[in-house]
C-alpha cells in the first residue's frame, strides 16, 4: 500500500469528494433520462421495467439476486430491501451456486442478475439453470448484446457511463446506478401492493425505525392498572388512587363510562391552600383533558406531551371511553424520545 501524501490530501481531498459526487449524480441523471425515453442512446427503460415489475409481482417465488464482485455487494443490499419491504428476497453467491446453491432457487422464483458487462463467467451456471427449469431471468447490466442480456427474459439496460474512478476501473458510478435501479424496484413493488406502515413494522420490531412505528396501543397499560374514579369521588380517596397507581395522575369518568376529566399531582399543589379533603373531583378536575386513540404513533402521542407539557396521555375509545393510559416513560423505554 503506498504510503498517504497528507499535503496531497489537503490540497485536493474536497475536489475530489465534489468531483466523484458529480460524476456519480451524472450517472444517476442518466438513468432518469432512460426512463423518461431521453437516452442519448435512444433506448427507454420505461417498458422493461413494468414488465420486471409485472414479473415479480406474479411470482409465488422469492426473489433471487446474484452478482459477483462489487455486484455481490449491490445484489445483498438489495436483496434486504426487498425483504424489508414485503418482497421476499435473498442472495445467492454465483460461485456457490455452481456447487450446490443451485438447489436454492425453485421453479417459481424470479433471478434478478446484476453484472456491468454482463460477461462474468460466474454467472453462466445461473443463467444456464434458469433456463434449463425456465425460472425468470431479470438482468441488470449496461451489456446491450452481453451473454446476459442475450439471454435473459427481461434486461434493464443500465447506461453506459464514466465512472467516478481517475483510472476508470472502481465500480463507483456503476454501483450506485445498480443501487438505484434496486431500490427502484422494490418500491414500485410497495407501491403496487399497497404496503403500508402498519406491514412495514413487521418485519422492522427493533431499532429507532421500529419504536416510531410503534402504537399507543401496543404498550398502553389496561384494566387494574388505569387511575380512574368516578364522579362525585371525594379528593381523599381520589387522591389514594392517583399513589397508589403512580402515573401522576387520575381519569375523572361519568355515570356512563366515559372519561370527563382528570387530576394531576400539579392540579393538587394548586390547590393545597384550600381545603381539600372536604372537596370532591369535580370541582378540582381539569375537564376534557387530552386523549389518545389506540392507533395513534408513539412518536405522534410523544410529540402531543411535548407540546402540552404533559407526562401522560389517556387512550380512549370511539365512545369516549377510557381504554388504557400512556406514561411518558413507557415512549422512552420503546426508543422515541
Amino acid at each position: 500500500m503506498n504510503k498517504l501524501d497528507v499535503k496531497l490530501v489537503e490540497a485536493t481531498a474536497v475536489n475530489t469528494a465534489l468531483r466523484v459526487i458529480s460524476t456519480e449524480q451524472s450517472g444517476l441523471a442518466a438513468l432518469e433520462q432512460a426512463f423518461a425515453g431521453q437516452a442519448e442512446s435512444g433506448h427507454d427503460l420505461s417498458g422493461a421495467f413494468c414488465e420486471a415489475i409485472k414479473a415479480i409481482g406474479k411470482s409465488s417465488g422469492r426473489v433471487i439476486l446474484t452478482g459477483v464482485g462489487k455486484s455481490h455487494h449491490i445484489g445483498g443490499k438489495i436483496a434486504a430491501t426487498f425483504a424489508s419491504t414485503g418482497t421476499p428476497a435473498f442472495f445467492i453467491h454465483p460461485a456457490e451456486a455452481n456447487h450446490g446453491d443451485l438447489g436454492m432457487i425453485g421453479p417459481d422464483d424470479v433471478v434478478i442478475a446484476l453484472s456491468w458487462s454482463g460477461e462474468s463467467s460466474e454467472l453462466l451456471g445461473i443463467i444456464s439453470f434458469t433456463r434449463r427449469f425456465s425460472i425468470p431471468l431479470i438482468a441488470i447490466t449496461s451489456g446491450a448484446t452481453s451473454t446476459l442480456a442475450r439471454e435473459a427474459d427481461i434486461v434493464l439496460l443500465l447506461p453506459k457511463v464514466q465512472e467516478a474512478c481517475p483510472h476508470g476501473l472502481a465500480p463507483t458510478t456503476s454501483t450506485m446506478m445498480q443501487m438505484a435501479m434496486g431500490d427502484a424496484l422494490a418500491l414500485a413493488l410497495l407501491e403496487a401492493r399497497g404496503f403500508g406502515a402498519n406491514d412495514f413494522k413487521v418485519f422492522h420490531p427493533g431499532g429507532k425505525l421500529g419504536a416510531m412505528l410503534t402504537h399507543v396501543g401496543d404498550i398502553m397499560h389496561v384494566g387494574e392498572a388505569v387511575p380512574l374514579v368516578p364522579e362525585g369521588t371525594p379528593m381523599p380517596d381520589a387522591v389514594a388512587v392517583l399513589s397508589q397507581k403512580r402515573f401522576g395522575c387520575v381519569g375523572i369518568v361519568d355515570g356512563a363510562g366515559c372519561l370527563i376529566g382528570i387530576i394531576t399531582d400539579g392540579d393538587i399543589a394548586r390547590h393545597l391552600s384550600r381545603n381539600l379533603g372536604e372537596r370532591r373531583v369535580d370541582e378540582v378536575m381539569t375537564r376534557n383533558p387530552k386523549t389518545v386513540a389506540h392507533d395513534t404513533l408513539a412518536t405522534s402521542a410523544m410529540a402531543m406531551l411535548n407540546k402540552h407539557n404533559i407526562a401522560a396521555l389517556f387512550v380512549t375509545d370511539a365512545t369516549g371511553a377510557p381504554a388504557g393510559i400512556i406514561h411518558f416513560h413507557d415512549l422512552l423505554r420503546v426508543g422515541v424520545a
